[in-house]
């Protein structure tokens, strides 16, 4: 059986490590109610078996998974997908419509993932996810409502972060999986203030004001908890989302201060920002860690966030020349 970690976080609900780049980085989530089962967001395709290894720990087996959840199609989020619903023949995909037919057909996947990444690298680091069949695929609707033995799963549109991007609600806990939308909390920032929350403003979708209004969305829910994919569970979120809301106009602000200046180094000079700006809130958080290490924890992220911020000032150039 392959190697697998996890935990369960809050009654019927396990964390799981998907080994994406180092521990600690990306969870997926397995929801149990009896003996029915549902994944909510899966890591990339290489997380598969140590997916399908934890349904064997906890005595069950593939037959027993009801819904494959993603929360949206990033593939640090979404590449087991496929893997898991051709091992879990009673499953059905939930999903957001616009994000459907990438799941469907991950080719557009697989070719962005490896200009971003690199191909080798994101084989290497993601693996390939593979196509499900359609006829398999539920296009999911704002407020639709999903029972799992009784326990009931309930989808939010959250653009923002992604245009395709949702959160579901448990009934039973009162707690959101949120995908990206609640932000990034790793755990190795943890001080006595709490966790740290930022933005990831990965490409190519990035819109704060969206974004500003999906968090307010969630809020009026009154969660108890989040469980957010980078990582693990945040209680009392209603004391860290002026945190997050602030994290989303800051980073907002850093690229608008581009806005207009040459094109070339662009994306550099945003990095550069990107990794002062986080660098200067973690220490503001109490983060007593050095700041190379501090900025090693954030590679991927300064990366992708200066890429996903350099996106969108191109969007916002297009809208305003017509």
């Amino acid at each position: 059986m392959p190697q697998t970690h996890f935990q369960e976080i809050a009654e019927g609900i396990y964390c799981i490590e998907t080994g994406l780049y180092r521990h600690g980085l990306a969870a997926a989530y397995l929801v149990r109610s009896g003996e029915r089962l549902a994944f909510v967001d899966t890591g990339p395709a290489n997380a598969a078996p140590a997916l399908l290894a934890t349904v064997a720990a906890l005595g069950l087996t593939p037959e027993h998974v009801d819904y494959v959840m993603p929360t949206h199609v990033h593939l640090d989020h979404a590449g087991a997908s496929g893997h898991l619903m051709a091992a879990c023949p009673n499953a059905r995909l939930v999903v957001h419509p616009k994000g459907a037919p990438h799941l469907i057909d991950p080719s557009k996947l697989i070719a962005g993932s490896s200009v971003v990444y690199g191909e080798e690298n994101f084989l290497r680091d993601f693996g390939a996810p593979q196509p499900i069949p359609a006829e398999r695929v539920i296009f999911v609707e704002d407020g639709q409502t999903f029972d799992l033995n009784g326990r009931t799963l309930t989808f939010i549109d959250t653009p923002g972060h992604a245009n395709h991007h949702g959160c579901i609600l448990d009934s039973q806990t009162q707690g959101f999986f949120t995908g990206d939308t609640f932000g990034i909390a790793y755990r190795e920032f943890d001080t006595p203030n709490g966790p740290w929350l930022f933005a990831p403003t990965t490409p190519v979708a990035f819109d704060p004001e969206a974004w500003l209004t999906s968090v307010d969305t969630l809020m009026a829910h009154e969660p108890r908890a989040m469980y957010l994919t980078h990582y693990g569970r945040v209680d009392r979120p209603a004391e860290h989302v002026e945190a997050l809301r602030q994290s989303i106009r800051d980073l907002a602000e850093l690229a608008l201060r581009e806005e207009g200046q040459p094109e070339d180094g662009r994306q550099g000079r945003i990095k550069e920002s990107v990794t002062a700006h986080l660098t200067q809130r973690a220490r503001e958080h109490g983060v007593d860690l050095h700041d190379a290490h501090i900025q090693e924890l954030l590679t991927v992220d300064t990366e992708l966030n200066a890429q996903g911020l350099e996106v969108w000032l191109q969007r916002r150039a297009k809208r305003s020349q017509g």
